[in-house]
């Protein structure tokens, strides 16, 4: 006992560890999101009716992954410090895109159009906000409208019919239990993981989240960090608008609204802050799959659908206030 003690006392660290609960909440609140996820997903299995079923996980699954797929582009653009307002244009431009182009010419054609077209628009965006120093917000906002605006003039504001019935396998196909759009949700996970993780483009991510100007004094291309990273947001919300096709068969101009918000939310509800500099992907996962057990459970219990937007709101509020709380007490130590 007394050489413990005589050791404790010898040793500033574990005498500070052994006095500084904030130390160790602060390390377990780095847990805090899988705890919730995992408490959430084993009272919903307990308490609501065929919740717990593998045709109700997939269905969650194959309905989230859209918004997946968009967060996990959203989540690079937020580690910079900004984020898109255009990923909803974006998808729903890719989708009428691609059912005109399949329609008249051919399937491979049309997807490639359709994420060329998303690629390009995340370039434009990354120019303006990179190039001409024009915010994130404003400049997002009015590409959002721009689209729209040549989407409805395009097309009439009218839906494209006529794609084959076999493109639907891309949205509501299966391989073995597991849904195709959650594979490729999958997918687009691991590439930015890959990114962020191995590359030297996701290694300056962070330093330009982190402080630009830092990063320009350390040789770091600023602007073409910031070009690349909206050039894959759009992309990856072209992907998901290609997707959105296969599950709906229509091109429907007014689709996708409520992405950019949604996709904000779910890596917001993952810890991530919009300060940019850090952030992981398994946030933006799990924030994407959180949201989307809320709103299934609720529609399982029989909640008004009114009320979703809200409890999807509260949920956010309480994430960034504990991220808030937790960051002022880590600048006050």
């Amino acid at each position: 006992m007394s050489s413990d003690r005589s050791q404790a006392a010898a040793n500033p660290a574990v005498k500070m560890q052994a006095k500084d609960p904030a130390a160790r909440w602060s390390s377990l609140s780095s847990y805090a999101l899988p705890i919730i996820f995992v408490l959430l997903l084993v009272g919903f299995s307990l308490t609501v009716p065929h919740f717990a079923t593998w045709a109700n996980f997939a269905n969650v699954l194959q309905r989230n992954s859209i918004i997946g797929i968009v967060a996990c582009g959203m989540l690079l653009m937020i580690i910079t410090g900004g984020f898109d307002l255009s990923v909803g244009a974006v998808g729903a431009m890719s989708s009428v895109v691609a059912a005109a182009v399949i329609v008249q010419y051919s399937m491979p054609l049309g997807i490639v159009v359709a994420l060329l077209l998303g690629l390009g628009v995340g370039i434009a965006n990354g120019f303006f906000i990179a190039k001409l120093g024009i915010n994130p917000f404003v400049t997002t906002l009015a590409t959002q409208v721009l689209v729209t605006g040549f989407l409805f003039v395009g097309t009439a504001a009218q839906p494209v019919y006529g794609v084959p019935e076999s493109f639907t396998v891309l949205g509501l196909g299966r391989i073995g239990p597991i849904p195709i759009p959650t594979i490729i949700f999958a997918l687009v996970a691991f590439v930015c993981w890959a990114i962020l993780r191995f590359t030297i483009l996701g290694h300056n991510i962070y330093i330009v989240g982190g402080n630009k100007t830092a990063a320009r004094l350390a040789g770091i291309n600023v602007d073409r960090v910031l070009v690349t990273t909206y050039a894959l947001g759009g992309l990856f919300a072209a992907v998901a608008g290609v997707v959105l096709l296969g599950q709906t068969n229509i091109g429907q101009p007014a689709s996708a609204t409520d992405w950019p918000l949604t996709a904000i939310a779910a890596v917001v509800v993952g810890g991530v802050p919009l300060s940019g500099g850090v952030g992981q992907v398994w946030s933006a996962v799990l924030g994407t799959l959180l949201l989307g057990i809320i709103a299934n459970a609720l529609n399982l219990l029989g909640v008004s659908p009114f009320w979703q937007p809200a409890v999807t709101g509260a949920v956010i509020l309480v994430a960034v206030g504990l991220d808030s709380y937790q960051r002022k007490r880590r600048e006050l130590r």
